[in-house]
């Protein structure tokens, strides 16, 4: 039976992890900041979004790019500090959450489509993409709660997790980031999907909230593995030396005042036989 382990503890609400660079970033949501983590678990505070940090990325030149989710926009991390690229209001009818840059710097950005945490009835919403020049344009509608999305290998291919569809869905990616062809990768049955992670096989890790676990899935939707969390899984990755540790981002809840007073929040980590593939 696999087995996590606590690589850092006492977080808040960490979401969007990213291997980058020798070390896994995250956002610490409820806590407004960005954390860079080692395998060894020495951390240190990247940045502060008074917004709430989200979705990670990184431009090719290796600017790191944050979604500052409650005002909806894209930030990029400049040696001076914090500066926004794209305002996604317009386009994003609430909260932003996750994301994934291509190689070219683009960045395909969900947003919530209601108020989670009010109880507000869920609706369909948006993807964005965002260019490295700031240009937002919606690119795919009528998602239900895009979350998590991950680029294959051969850039041609975005995947990106509905929430509330509870599957993953995947679009073509056209020369000029337009998302085309659009269809089911994987229906999940009871599962939700939060954040995800691509291996080498084409299988996709997810995260899924309120049912206590990650599962493997592939294309199609078999289910291969199924792994256990003590409290919730709401993020995943594959990252590491050798691309084969999976970092599992975990919280009691997703509560904003819970979450800064429990301080619960942890990431967790195992490793696995099938490595990281594409992006992130």
């Amino acid at each position: 039976m696999r087995k996590l382990t606590t690589l850092i503890d006492g977080l808040a609400f960490p979401e969007g992890p990213r291997w980058h660079d020798s070390k896994l970033y995250f956002s610490d949501m409820h806590a407004l900041q960005v954390i860079a983590v080692d395998m060894q678990g020495r951390s240190s505070v990247v940045c502060e979004v008074t917004n709430r940090p989200s979705g990670l990325g990184w431009l090719p030149d290796g600017r790191m790019l944050v979604v500052s989710m409650r005002d909806r926009k894209l930030l990029r991390l400049d040696p001076g500090g914090l500066n926004a690229v794209a305002d996604m209001t317009p386009y994003a009818p609430f909260d932003c959450n996750d994301m994934v840059v291509d190689a070219k710097g683009r960045a395909y950005i969900g947003n919530f489509g209601f108020d989670l945490h009010k109880g507000e009835q869920p609706r369909a919403t948006t993807l964005v993409m965002v260019t490295p020049e700031g240009l937002a344009r919606i690119v795919a509608e009528n998602l239900e709660f895009p979350n998590g999305s991950v680029i294959t290998s051969d850039g041609r291919t975005l995947i990106v997790a509905e929430t509330m569809g509870r599957r993953l869905t995947a679009f073509d990616i056209k020369e000029d980031g337009t998302l085309t062809n659009r269809r089911v990768y994987a229906e999940l049955g009871a599962n939700y999907a939060d954040g995800i992670g691509l291996d080498a096989e084409g299988a996709v890790w997810v995260a899924s909230p309120l049912s206590h676990e990650v599962i493997r899935v592939k294309p199609g939707g078999e289910i291969t593995e199924r792994l256990k969390v003590d409290t919730d899984a709401f993020a995943c990755i594959l990252g590491g030396p050798t691309g084969r540790t999976l970092f599992v981002a975990t919280a009691e809840n997703s509560d904003p005042e819970q979450c800064r007073q429990k301080r619960s929040g942890r990431i967790e980590i195992t490793e696995v036989e099938v490595p990281h593939a594409g992006l992130p």
